[in-house]
């Protein structure tokens, strides 16, 4: 009798994430077992547990899934669980925590495949302001345009302090340098939006983060981009399913959360796909969250 398809979920959280749960189900998993509370020296031990109760045909069958809401601590514990791996024991694992890892990989390719339309540009050499960017996507979302060849300005609405040491943290775990700027006040989001190409809102659910007003004030904006599906929108005039719509009067152009989600929704399901079918054991990161989205979108070749 062939063995089922047994995915672990780890979180540092009090639960793992029922998006996570169906996400997984849907791509295959038969049998979704939740362990809470992970702590990152926790990880060692659970996958040697998971590894070596199978047998070198079971393995071929079992995941292991970082879950959780801290983007550094998941990257850790993917790390950990790598490094965990005996061969022939060795498992696929995938992090992503709260989602954000594949989030923002399908929200700066959906970046890329409108600068590419309707500009002809590429992130390359272009100034990128992240709102809400102390957040679990805003701090990978500008990690994968920086390393897109983008300068990155981390915005938080608590000051300057605060989206510093998010820039610094997140630019030291990842081997990028990240800039930072004050959002707390509406003339300080407008003087950073004045000098960005990209603008990327990331803040929280139902929180309006920029106007039509301070658009339409910063002719230099190309591309704004918005993750907040609950009313009112991140970006004014900016609905949830719009792609690629005019947006403040000058040559910027918005795409919504829905939009956004469409695409970051096929590719959990392709990476926990893979993670299944894959002939071989598979670590699959944000950086494969991009790659996937940009075949999605056909920004590069499947």
């Amino acid at each position: 009798m062939e063995k089922p398809f047994i995915l672990h979920l780890f979180t540092p959280e009090a639960r793992v994430s029922p998006f996570d749960v169906n996400m997984a189900v849907d791509a295959g998993y038969q049998v979704l077992m939740p362990y809470t509370g992970v702590e990152l020296p926790m990880v060692v031990g659970l996958t040697h547990d998971a590894i070596f109760s199978r047998g070198p045909k079971g393995v071929s069958r079992t995941g292991l899934f970082i879950g959780g809401r801290d983007v550094l601590l998941a990257a850790d514990m993917l790390e950990a669980a790598q490094k965990a791996m005996v061969p022939p024991f060795v498992v696929s694992v995938c992090a992503d925590p709260s989602g954000a890892y594949t989030t923002a990989a399908a929200m700066v390719a959906s970046v890329q495949h409108h600068l590419r339309r309707r500009h002809e540009r590429s992130l390359a050499g272009l100034r990128v302001l992240v709102l809400g960017g102390t957040g679990a996507v805003g701090r990978i979302a500008a990690v994968l345009a920086a390393r897109e060849g983008a300068t990155v300005t981390l915005s938080s609405h608590t000051g300057q302090a605060h989206a510093g040491q998010a820039a610094r943290a997140t630019g030291s775990r990842f081997n990028v340098s990240l800039q930072a700027c004050s959002g707390q006040h509406p003339e300080d989001v407008l003087s950073a939006l004045q000098q960005c190409d990209v603008v990327l809102a990331t803040a929280a659910a139902g929180v309006r983060v920029l106007s039509l007003t301070q658009l339409q004030q910063a002719p230099s904006v190309l591309i704004a981009a918005d993750l907040n599906a609950v009313p009112p929108s991140g970006i004014e005039g900016l609905g949830p399913l719009d792609v690629g719509v005019p947006l403040g009067g000058g040559q910027a152009v918005g795409i919504g959360a829905l939009a956004i989600g469409n695409v970051k929704y096929q590719v959990q399901q392709q990476l926990l796909r893979r993670m299944r079918e894959a002939s071989t054991p598979q670590c699959l990161s944000f950086e494969d969250a991009h790659r996937v989205a940009c075949q999605h979108l056909g920004l590069v070749a499947a």
